[in-house]
């Protein structure tokens, strides 16, 4: 007889043994399932009304069945998470008390509570969705999340909130009606994937966390899209942040950090960029928003290439005292450059420099757009590089593009509305 592998039998030991299910039906009570399950069973809780107010203090699953709606009456949390390896899907979870110092949530899942999974449940007048705190290897993926909209924005919850966590996994989430969407502090190794986010004050809001990867988020119609703050080791990429308020991505105090494939359209500010080192942009779209990007506190070191700056009333609001050099390699587009392409290879024979007199112009008097190709603009271009008393410090870009890196750039003017 040949004998188990040693990963198998491991595999069969960490099982429960003789795990059951447990079946909740309309008018009896979730906490007394959880009260007599054993560590690894489940519970079943059948389409119904449910009172909420509970804690889940042993491993075990809960699971909806025909989406039963379980709620907090308004009190507290709805249902608190007590233990490692819970399992919660398929409920609708609704109406948490709407205390802020007691950081009442639709679901709380405690220190300690690590592997915790929360997925497909819709979250209704929470205020808080879910706040995770010192637990790690946490899933949240394919919820509905809907703060305590008639509150202003202030007194509102954030949909998602982790403090001190690691590994944690936050994927595909609709999220509105909340102060932030996802709210993120001392959290490292993390990945924050396809979540879709509205009408919240910040869309992510982001400090002191490290190695975290945000990738295909939509952040819209908020006051700010992503706000990523002191922070390093970030891979931000394919993200889309149009119509905020303020600006569609902020990179402030970031260090090590590679943004790429996003798109910022029709905001205040594309990107605000502040105190950023080490930083590596390289092909973003920045189209239609009032400045593309505003760059200042010493904002040196980054290398930025490939990206499209289209169609922004002020491509570059830069304030400092040196230049900086852009587009090293492959050359950034900019909409407004006046230059030409002699030899045809692609890219400008002359350098563009953002905050020229002529974008000044421009940024003070829009209608003087009307003129931007033509021979006296240009002209005017010409004299005030050769006069250094008509120049500051601005963003040099060596070789601009001549054409822009992406094919679809229209669509995104569209929607920005200029």
């Amino acid at each position: 007889m040949k004998r188990m592998p040693a990963l198998l039998l491991l595999a069969f030991a960490a099982l429960p043994a003789g795990a059951a299910t447990l079946r909740v039906h309309p008018g009896e009570r979730i906490d007394a399932a959880i009260a007599q399950a054993a560590p690894g069973d489940t519970v079943e809780i059948e389409r119904g009304q449910y009172a909420g107010g509970f804690r889940i203090d042993k491993p075990l699953s809960l699971v909806g069945v025909g989406r039963p709606t379980v709620g907090g009456g308004g009190q507290g949390d709805v249902i608190r998470v007590a233990s490692p390896d819970v399992r919660i899907e398929g409920l609708i979870v609704r109406d948490s008390g709407d205390d802020l110092g007691a950081q009442n949530a639709g679901i709380y899942i405690q220190p300690g509570s690590d592997r915790a999974v929360v997925s497909h449940c819709d979250f209704a007048h929470v205020l808080f969705g879910l706040w995770i705190e010192k637990s790690n290897q946490v899933t949240v993926a394919d919820n509905l999340i809907t703060g305590m909209r008639e509150k202003i924005s202030s007194q509102r919850g954030n949909a998602i909130q982790l403090y001190n966590t690691q590994g944690a996994s936050i994927e595909r989430n609709r999220i509105s009606f909340a102060r932030d969407g996802i709210y993120v502090d001392v959290s490292h190794h993390a990945r924050f994937v396809g979540n879709r986010i509205h009408d919240v004050r910040y869309g992510t809001h982001y400090m002191n966390s490290y190695h975290n990867l945000w990738q295909g988020n939509e952040s819209f119609h908020n006051i700010g899209g992503m706000a990523l703050m002191e922070v390093r080791d970030l891979d931000v990429r394919d993200n889309v942040a149009w119509g905020n308020e303020s600006h569609g991505i902020m990179l402030r105090t970031i260090q090590d950090s590679t943004i790429a494939g996003n798109i910022s359209a029709g905001n205040r500010e594309g990107l605000f960029v502040y105190d950023a080192e080490y930083v590596t942009l390289r092909g973003n779209l920045v189209v239609g928003n009032a400045v593309g990007v505003h760059l200042w506190a010493g904002s040196y070191n980054n290398e930025v290439d490939g990206n499209d700056f289209i169609g922004n009333t002020e491509q570059v609001n830069y304030v400092a005292t040196r230049d900086v050099q852009w587009g090293k390699r492959e050359g950034n587009y900019w909409s407004n450059y006046l230059g030409w392409d002699a030899d045809a290879n692609g890219y400008g024979d002359v350098p563009f420099e953002a905050n020229e007199l002529t974008d000044r112009l421009v940024s003070r008097y829009p209608f003087v757009k009307l003129l931007q190709s033509s021979p006296a603009l240009q002209a005017l271009s010409l004299v005030s590089r050769q006069f250094p008393v008509l120049r500051v410090a601005t963003i040099i870009d060596a070789h601009p593009a001549m054409r822009p890196h992406h094919a679809d750039w229209s669509q995104w003017l569209e929607r920005s509305g200029r």
